[in-house]
């Protein structure tokens, strides 16, 4: 049984699986969003979710927390820039893992892991959808109604053809 043993090694050495946490952490952060595997991923979500949580408090002490773990002064600095201060008002949650396939290789589910608050196409979508939920009164659609010319020269566009036709027999 796996009593009490929550963590996945992903068949890897200890100081192997925090070097490859640490590097795709960092590749995380500088790019927004990465594609690995399900498993990867999963393991990769509780690595980096507190080192956000840690960097919305800008210290020299938290700083020097993140840069152990993440090793890379570019990741560090873009951690605390750019993305402590967009997510500020979240209390948690700021990673997303979406499904995108299986691997032809070795058929291993593939996923896409990004940031919540950066994931441009989706603000998008929900502006638009905000929009989409006002009401137009009756009103206001009768007064702006154009196509009952439209209507009325439909028919007599018809009624030419028609009459052309018994003429021609």
């Amino acid at each position: 049984m796996r009593h009490n043993r929550a963590v996945n090694h992903l068949g890897r050495k200890s100081g192997h699986r925090k070097a490859m946490l640490a590097n795709m952490a960092s590749s995380l952060i500088l790019k927004k969003r990465i594609t690995t595997t399900e498993a990867k991923a999963k393991a990769l979500k509780p690595y980096v979710e507190p080192l956000i949580t840690k960097s919305k408090e800008d210290t020299t002490h938290s700083r020097r927390v993140v840069f152990s773990y993440l090793k890379d002064k570019e990741a560090t600095s873009e951690l605390f820039r750019n993305i402590a201060p967009k997510v500020a008002g979240r209390p948690g949650g700021y990673l997303r893992i979406l499904h995108t396939g299986f691997r032809s290789g070795d058929a291993t589910e593939m996923v896409m892991v990004e940031f919540v608050d950066f994931n441009e196409l989706a603000l998008s979508s929900a502006k638009k959808e905000a929009k989409k939920t006002t009401r137009r009164s009756r009103a206001k659609k009768a007064e702006a109604a154009p196509e009952a010319p439209k209507a009325e020269e439909a028919p007599k566009a018809e009624e030419a053809p028609a009459a052309e036709a018994p003429a021609a027999e």
